[in-house]
């Protein structure tokens, strides 16, 4: 009789805590006050706006290509006088995001010679439009793709889970590379011209044309400091290791960033000078005058 429980008053403790589980429960996080949108809505994959490795910055980059309607512009210049990041994060964010599989960007050569970049944008990386079982777009502008769709009756499957695929490396982004202050066609024509000319010199330094475009400006900053294109590719493969390259790109990257010589010194143009002409005798009063051919001096000349 004279034992005491000393268990009671937690036991009564823990019926209280259930009894009231909010009082264990934290007052913080986020609370959605969600409306059902109708028109104007595009839908975007979680695996984009969670992904754990993408930037805030690749992540509203990549939110905003998908909602854009096909023939959009999206390259570096249309994104920075849209958004105030400016052209480096913006250009690293589309780097991430082409790392990723969001982004494919290629480089064409038209007819008349001119250099396009074709990007194609992939909300479900791995994935392409011809495994879609149906027309979703996934872009809602008040028609179809805005409206609930009905309810279909699916034949039972096995109910065992698939099988677990493992998924692929994921590809680091290559490092930024110095850019030119007066990028010009002509300039980064000639600055692909020296990347893929870099395969004669080193079987090694294959690159492929993502990594070429993303090379290009650093090699037309090279250019525009008055070096020949022989010289920027002799810095370029001269002294490489002799173990295989893992990552030419990265390797090349590295090199345009570290060896980045100086700007050349403004020079004034040079003044041409002014005619010297020969002496001639006027043949009216015989003085001496200055004249390109035979005749009669000023002052003598009605």
């Amino acid at each position: 009789m004279g034992i005491q429980h000393t268990s009671a008053h937690r036991s009564a403790q823990s019926r209280k805590n259930a009894e009231n589980p909010s009082s264990r429960r934290s007052s913080g996080g986020v609370v959605h006050d969600n409306v059902r949108h109708t028109t104007r809505f595009t839908v975007v994959g979680n695996h984009l706006t969670q992904h754990a490795a993408l930037s805030l910055v690749a992540i509203g980059l990549g939110a905003h290509i998908q909602s854009l309607p096909a023939g959009s512009p999206v390259d570096i210049k249309s994104l920075a006088e849209r958004f105030p990041e400016g052209t480096t994060r913006i250009a690293a964010g589309l780097r991430e995001l082409e790392a990723h599989g969001y982004l494919r960007r290629t480089r064409e050569r038209t007819e008349n010679g001119r250099v396009l970049t074709r990007t194609v944008s992939c909300n479900q990386p791995g994935r392409t439009g011809g495994d879609r079982d149906g027309d979703d777009s996934g872009t809602g502008t008040g028609g179809t793709a805005g409206r609930p769709k009905a309810p279909v009756r699916r034949a039972k499957t096995d109910p065992r889970p698939p099988a677990h695929r493992p998924e692929a490396p994921k590809r680091r982004a290559l490092p930024a590379v110095p850019q030119p202050a007066y990028p010009a066609p002509d300039l980064l024509v000639t600055a692909l011209d020296v990347l893929s000319g870099l395969r004669r010199e080193d079987p090694r330094l294959h690159l492929s044309a993502t990594e070429a475009e993303h090379l290009a400006p650093g090699v037309a900053a090279w250019l525009e400091r008055e070096l020949t294109p022989a010289a920027v590719r002799h810095v370029l493969t001269f002294d490489l290791p002799r173990e295989p390259l893992r990552r030419p790109a990265a390797l090349l990257a590295h090199r345009l960033n570290v060896q980045l010589p100086p700007l050349p010194p403004f020079r004034t143009p040079k003044e041409t000078p002014a005619v010297r002409h020969p002496l001639q005798n006027c043949e009216t009063c015989d003085r001496a005058y200055r004249a390109p051919h035979p005749g009669t001096c000023g002052a003598c000349t009605p």
